[in-house]
């Protein structure tokens, strides 16, 4: 039996952009995407702290350095420009990878900077 856990999170993301004419994904400045462990297509859930809304989603990564959290496709019919956002993978772990498994938690500022990562 496998147990779905939080891999990684990106919490408080500002959204800098959302482009509703465009294959649906997230794109994601890879310096943040390496932090928090989230990986290219990698399939996240971005919940909207803005509305409540939540929507899951492929990563694409984005210029490093750029702080860029973009919305693309369907997605940018829910969440807008200037939204905060928490944006979270997860993975299959074994019960015995459960118990020793501890997710990767970045916090940003309102400008998209590492405040913390644990």
């Amino acid at each position: 039996m496998y147990l779905t856990l939080l891999k990684s999170k990106l919490h408080r993301g500002r959204v800098t952009g959302a482009k509703l004419d465009y294959p649906g994904s997230i794109g994601i400045d890879s310096e943040l995407m390496a932090a928090a462990g989230i990986i290219p297509y990698e399939k996240v859930l971005i919940a909207d702290l803005a509305n409540g809304s939540r929507a899951e989603t492929y990563v694409v990564p984005a210029e490093a350095g750029s702080r860029q959290i973009e919305i693309f496709g369907a997605s940018a019919r829910l969440i807008r420009k200037g939204d905060i956002v928490i944006i979270m993978g997860f993975g299959l772990f074994t019960p015995e990878e459960a118990r020793r498994h501890k997710p990767k938690i970045v916090l940003l500022d309102e400008n998209n900077n590492i405040i913390k990562s644990e």
